[in-house]
This record gives C-alpha cells, structure tokens and sequence, in this order.
C-alpha cells in the first residue's frame, strides 16, 4: 500500500537549508493566518483522486490551488512551480525529500472539490475565519457583475435570420450564452458578487450564463447583515427597495428613470453619491482580471470555471486580509 503524503512532514535535508532560504514573507503571512486544521475539516474525505499514489492530504492540495489563482498557474504551471520553487513547496507543506503532485493530480483534486459541493463550503470556512479576526465591517454591501468570456472563440454574432453564430460555440460550451452589451455582442459568462464596503472583501460570488440578467441574482447577494446595499440602475425595482427595507436594510439603489418618469434632481444627486460608493466593487473585477486572469474563462462547463472563480475569490481574500491586518 501507498505510503500517505504527511502536510509538513519534516525531512533531515529541510534543517541542512540555511534560514530563510525559499521564504516568502506575504505566502509565510497567509500561512499563519489562518486555523489550516479548522479547513482540513472542510474538506475532511477529499482524495486527490482515486487512481495513483500517494494521496496528498486535502489542505496540501487546497492550498496548492490557493498558490495557481495567486500566481494566474495553469495545471502543468502549478506542477513544475510545486517542483522548483521552494517558497511554493513551504506553503503547501511539501518537505525538501517530497514529490510534488503532477499536473493530473491538481485537477483532478479540484474536479473533486467541485463535484463535492467543498469549493463554496471552503470559500464559505475561510469567509467565518476572516470574520471571526473582525475583518468583515457591515456597513454596506456593493452588489454587481461583470462579463467573463467564454473559453471558445466563436466567430462574431451575426445579424442573419438564421442565428447561426448564436449556435456556435454554445455545441462546444453548453452553459455559456450571448449577450450584448452596448453595441457589443459578448459569448461566456456572467459573475455576480458582493463585496463588504468596510473591507473589500467577497462575501459572496455567483456564475451564471452571460444572458442573465444582474437583477435575477441580486437577492442572493444580500448577506441579511448589512446596513445598506449599494448597486446599480440594473437592480432597482419597487420589489427590492420593499424587501430590503423590510429587513431593516437601506436600498441604496441607484435610481432609474423610464420614459414616464424623469429622474428628480435630488434623485440624480443621491445617484452620484451611491454610485461613488457602488464603484469601489469594481476594484475586484479589475484584481480578478487582470491579476488572477479571470477575464476569459478556462475551462468548458460552468461547474469548472465557478470553482475557479470561488478559489479566485478565496484567494483575493486572503491577499486582502493581508492589508488589511497590516
């Protein structure tokens, strides 16, 4: 039988490396930041897959995804990181002496997260921690989303009554939809978040086909805690401003006119007020896109590319909670 991979196992070629050799200070400061054995517990029963040996303990995996969203890593990029560098190897815990998982492993370890449902749970364990350490405020939540495109590249969507660019790509990536916005036509998907105004950080993050629209998930959302939420004209309805207040929550809904109705002065005014508050989720779009390469999508299905985006969401987090506790 294979021998199990140990987190931390410690080997004689580890105390022969001088101090700080392979040390990373921010990836040593995430480390220590959070009970790793309170998420072990999460993901307690998570194999890295059922063929192949040796097993890696879950948290050594989960961590190792945490390092290819940090790092914008595809599988095999991930390996041979875990293979060379040693700051990466110290924060999974893989000792001097230790094979690293390959490319194979990696995915197929998160194909189980997702298939487990433990992606959002472990979103949702490093969530409660950050809370527990006073980092979520409360004053307000930012709700908003924005487009991701699809992993295919189908040709432009035409205009011909036969629709037939609106069926390619979608034979290819079934969940993924069109949609325009503006004058421009968009193939992929859509992420909706809410981000904690006080903090910055994603307190909840949804993927949906590109055609949905921004008001379907607003409810889901809402964390129930908070004492405003901000968001944009897309969201507001006499509906949603009723609920929210019927929780004891303030609508800071941008407003909107229509053709029957003009927006006051005093509602255009309240708009740029809340618009420069709403704007600030707009901040972990751009981390996400530009930083973590979540402007186009990765894989084929929408349960691989949510994972992706709840471990990318997971990730900015913990970089966040690291300005944030200085």
């Amino acid at each position: 039988m294979a021998r199990r991979v140990t987190l931390g196992q410690g080997h004689l070629a580890d105390a022969l490396l001088p101090k700080g050799l392979g040390s990373n200070p921010r990836l040593d400061r995430i480390a220590g930041l959070l009970d790793w054995a309170a998420l072990e517990a999460v993901l307690s029963g998570l194999r890295s897959g059922e063929r192949g040996a040796p097993p890696y303990p879950a948290v050594l995996m989960f961590r190792a995804l945490l390092l290819q969203q940090w790092y914008a890593l595809s599988d095999p990029g991930l390996e041979e990181a875990l293979g060379d560098r040693l700051s990466c190897r110290r924060f999974v815990g893989l000792g001097m002496q230790q094979a690293g998982p390959d490319h194979v492993t990696l995915w197929r370890f998160r194909e189980a997260l997702a298939s487990a449902g433990l992606d959002r749970a472990a979103f949702a364990e490093v969530n409660r921690q950050l809370d527990a350490l006073g980092l979520v405020v409360r004053a307000g939540t930012l709700i908003d989303a924005t487009l991701i495109a699809a992993q295919s590249h189908p040709p432009p969507q035409g205009s011909g009554a036969d629709g037939a660019s609106r069926l390619v790509g979608v034979a290819r990536e079934p969940a993924a939809r069109w949609t325009r916005r503006g004058r421009r036509h968009h193939f992929g998907y859509k992420a909706h978040i809410a981000v904690d105004q006080g903090s910055g950080l994603v307190r909840e993050v949804r993927l949906t086909a590109a055609n949905v629209n921004e008001t379907v998930l607003a409810d889901a959302l809402v964390q129930g805690d908070e004492r405003a939420v901000y968001a944009d004209k897309a969201y507001d309805t006499h509906a949603r401003r009723r609920w929210l207040r019927a929780r004891g929550i303030k609508p800071r809904l941008m407003h909107r006119a229509n053709r029957h109705h003009r927006l006051t002065p005093r509602q255009e005014q309240a708009n740029t007020l809340m618009g420069r508050v709403r704007g600030r989720v707009e901040t972990a779009f751009a981390v996400l896109k530009r930083h973590y390469g979540h402007g186009r999508a990765r894989y084929l299905t929408l349960a691989r590319n949510t994972a992706r985006l709840l471990l990318g969401c997971t990730a900015m987090n913990l970089r966040r909670a690291l300005v944030l506790t200085g």
